[in-house]
């Protein structure tokens, strides 16, 4: 294995689409495998794995997961609820800083954009610089502290302009679901230095804003979703020199992490396509997938792949970051 710590984006081979088709074979291949666990398992009960778990001992019975249902149709439609409700909970407060009257008003004081508002009213940061117990996010911390306050408020800013004018002038909801390139996203600005704040908005954080803001479009590029790709491509090295595209190895410290700085436009259209996988899915079972809420289904199955691995994940050292 290589280090590839400082490498800020994937090798060259990544972005053809030749080596796109490759991975994405392999996924339509692992697919059903987690598929089947994902709706035999996560929609049976509507709580938690910890809280099942929780009800198990207090019973006396020892259980390593949920009860497999077979009414699969209800389960997937149990699943959905669930993400909705989810995505739901903080989902006002990435509307209201993501407003353009309110960010237009901050271009007279920016500094309280980035002391008040993102410090404290946009949940994913805050989470993040509240979080002590992890070592690794004092980087963050200190990037965060450092920022230009200017440039934090251009970049959401250029966020939020791509965003709306995606949704009202490129986003065909006849079309959307038909595409087969990752190029035909036009996804390829979100990449670049105008939407990002190296160290502080990067491609998990930025990603994160614009799913709360149109969930139909933009795909959730979380840490667990990263890591559920590696799985759902089977491990493999495909074309690569180093290792998988979707990790970033630091021999030094001797750990294993999600790429955070895998770009956004191929997650994006991986994510995509996973969605075409769960809408055929969903069509076998008659459920219905809202599209409008595209992504959040996608979302909640790449957290299962991810959450089933967690602890071969945790054995890899990957060090917690906020993006």
């Amino acid at each position: 294995m290589y280090s590839r710590q400082g490498e800020r984006n994937v090798e060259p081979v990544c972005y053809e689409q030749g080596h796109v088709d490759k991975v994405l074979d392999i996924i339509k291949n692992t697919f059903s495998k987690y598929f089947d666990d994902f709706i035999s398992y996560e929609g049976i009960t509507g709580i938690s794995e910890n809280d099942f778990q929780k009800i198990a001992n207090s019973l006396g019975v020892e259980s390593k997961k949920k009860r497999k249902t077979t009414d699969k149709k209800q389960s997937y439609k149990n699943i959905i609820i669930q993400g909705l409700d989810s995505f739901e909970k903080d989902r006002q407060k990435y509307l209201d800083i993501l407003d353009e009257e309110t960010l237009d008003e901050y271009k007279d004081d920016p500094p309280s954009f980035k002391s008040k508002t993102l410090r404290y009213e946009c949940p994913i940061i805050h989470s993040t610089l509240q979080n002590k117990r992890a070592k690794a996010l004092d980087k963050y911390r200190y990037e965060f502290n450092v920022a230009n306050a200017n440039e934090l408020l251009s970049v959401v800013t250029n966020l939020n302009n791509f965003a709306v004018n995606y949704v009202n002038n490129v986003y065909d909801p006849n079309e959307y679901d038909n595409i087969t390139g990752y190029v035909d996203l036009l996804f390829s600005e979100l990449d670049s230095q105008s939407c990002t704040v190296y160290g502080v908005i990067g491609g998990g954080i930025k990603s994160h804003m614009l799913y709360k803001l149109y969930p139909s479009v933009f795909p959730n590029r979380s840490r667990a979703a990263v890591w559920a790709l590696w799985y759902l491509s089977d491990k493999k090295v495909i074309d690569c020199h180093m290792d998988s595209e979707f990790l970033m190895i630091d021999e030094k410290e001797s750990t294993t992490q999600q790429n955070y700085f895998y770009p956004y436009q191929l997650f994006a259209f991986y994510a995509h396509q996973i969605f075409q996988m769960l809408k055929i899915e969903a069509e076998k079972h008659d459920v219905y997938l809202d599209t409008e809420y595209r992504y959040v289904i996608v979302d909640s199955f790449l957290s299962f792949v991810a959450d089933i691995h967690e602890p071969e994940i945790n054995s890899f050292g990957e060090l917690n970051r906020g993006d």
